[in-house]
């Protein structure tokens, strides 16, 4: 599992940067070329590259493809650019021209609700303002306000809609950890039932079809006392509030949810984590997997 966390954009500045020269017999496609000469990664270099990052002869490139002749000048930035994401409420862990993957915090919206609400798709349209981006952030997928975790932003209408009518088989893993109240009495399963609203927009679910929407939820206990349990839970199908019905239905609902919960909230928020996203690039066909780690707060209760 490839996991790439806390990136950091690199941007156009002078000083401190890696200067490569095309030797003879040496040049290819910049990005081949600089996978060949620098020891990063295949997205970091990419990222960098989005992030104006390299230079050719003087030059700023983003373009991926360009040829390089012997006796090119390539100068790599080491500096962080001035115009990074910079929140509390979330950070950038991946960017290209396409796509960006954030790690979202607790206490924000995934888009706009009503008046004048705080969300991050309009920090991010904030963000590529001011890093003179031409694009905005097109809303793929949703995480509740208190949920955290990875999400996909498109950043053109084309890129957003390959992603909405494809998702299933462009996401090939997504998995959540939430710490539940109780101590679960199986290591694995599966749950699955149909689950609608109601008219007070309450999910509830039904073990024959009501009408809703058919929803596969597979858990595997990482840990466990007698007061709670740590569960990873792998998506079949992307619900609202799936996780947190299903792990209701079992009678571990998710600690410190107010809408499914019984009450119980060991660290002061709603215990789910959007930890683990792995789905194919929705223009170049790439194999992007990310991963974060367990917040520190839920592994603290299982000490």
């Amino acid at each position: 599992m490839a996991r790439q966390n806390n990136f950091k954009s690199y941007g156009p500045q002078s000083g401190d940067s890696k200067q490569l020269v095309v030797a003879s017999g040496t040049e290819a496609p910049l990005l081949e070329y600089l996978l060949n000469n620098v020891k990063e990664s295949r997205n970091k270099i990419k990222a960098t590259l989005q992030g104006r990052g390299i230079k050719v002869n003087g030059k700023v490139v983003t373009q991926f493809d360009l040829a390089l002749n012997p006796g090119d000048k390539v100068s790599i930035s080491r500096h962080k650019s001035s115009n990074t994401f910079k929140s509390q409420y979330a950070k950038v862990v991946y960017e290209d021209r396409w796509i960006v993957v954030v790690e979202k915090n607790i206490g924000i919206l995934s888009m706009a609700a009503g008046h004048s609400s705080l969300n991050l798709k309009t920090l991010l349209d904030d963000y590529f303002h001011k890093s003179r981006q031409k694009c905005r952030a097109h809303v793929v997928h949703r995480l509740d306000r208190d949920t955290s975790g990875l999400m996909i932003y498109a950043k053109d209408i084309d890129t957003e809609q390959i992603l909405e009518h494809n998702w299933h088989q462009i996401v090939y893993d997504r998995r959540y950890v939430a710490v539940v109240s109780g101590e679960m009495e199986n290591d694995n399963g599966t749950i699955a039932n149909w689950l609608k609203d109601n008219k007070a927009y309450i999910t509830y679910s039904s073990p024959v079809d009501n009408g809703g929407k058919y929803a596969v939820t597979h858990y595997h206990v990482l840990n466990r006392t007698t007061e709670h349990s740590l569960v990873e839970y792998r998506l079949e199908t992307g619900r609202k509030n799936q996780i947190r019905v299903h792990s209701a239905d079992m009678g571990h609902p998710v600690c410190g949810d107010v809408k499914y919960g019984n009450g119980d909230n060991p660290i002061h928020r709603l215990c789910l984590h959007a930890y683990m996203l792995c789905f194919t690039h929705p223009v170049t066909g790439e194999r992007m997997e990310f991963a974060t780690p367990i917040p520190t707060s839920f592994r603290s209760l299982f000490k």
